[in-house]
């Protein structure tokens, strides 16, 4: 299967991740009454779509310390060795192994590694489009979400609530909108 024929603007070649357009979020359950959400300001990385798409890869770092809720106190938090222990672990990597269609959109497999520790993840991904910038170039759009358990990364932390329940819950909803640049051949 080549992709060219089934994606509109499909362009083989090497990108490089858009940290200014692109955003690296997540989504905790809080209190086991609702949601909190922060992201990641600082993302780098290069994807290479291949003439056949499923031999497509991605390799990505984040700034563990470019945590961002919206809260001081609780950012400083996140990052001290109670969860992310930034100062020991300051970049997260993820790095693909497969590239797999599924239905409309895509499965993307690869392996996270986060605070030390590697493990395999799937993301299910949108292909959101491919065409010009306004500035000569030519960008492409991707949307991937998945879901990990923060304990498998060494992220376990347990604050029990009087009643049940915890403060934090044990998974974690990762949400990914990501911008690349076709780099100039």
């Amino acid at each position: 299967m080549s992709a060219p024929t089934k994606i509109p603007g499909y362009v083989a070649g090497t990108w490089d991740i858009d940290p200014v357009h692109s955003d690296v979020a997540f989504v905790v359950r809080h209190m086991m009454v609702s949601k909190v959400r922060g992201r990641f300001e600082q993302v780098s990385g290069e994807l290479v779509t291949a003439e056949n798409l499923e031999d497509s890869t991605v390799t990505a770092t984040i700034d563990a310390s470019s945590l961002s809720t919206g809260n001081e106190q609780r950012d400083g938090h996140i990052r001290s060795a109670d969860f992310f222990e930034v100062e020991k672990y300051p970049e997260w990597t993820f790095r693909s192994t497969g590239l797999a269609a599924k239905g409309d959109d895509f499965v993307l497999t690869g392996d996270l590694t986060l605070k030390g520790v590697t493990k395999p993840v799937e993301l299910d991904l949108e292909l959101n489009g491919f065409g010009p910038d306004a500035w000569g170039g030519t960008r492409a759009g991707f949307t991937a979400t998945t879901t990990i358990k923060r304990s498998e990364f060494g992220v376990d932390i347990e604050l029990p609530m009087d009643g049940g329940g915890v403060v934090v819950s044990e998974k974690v909803g990762v949400e990914l909108e990501i911008q690349a640049v076709l780099r100039a051949s």
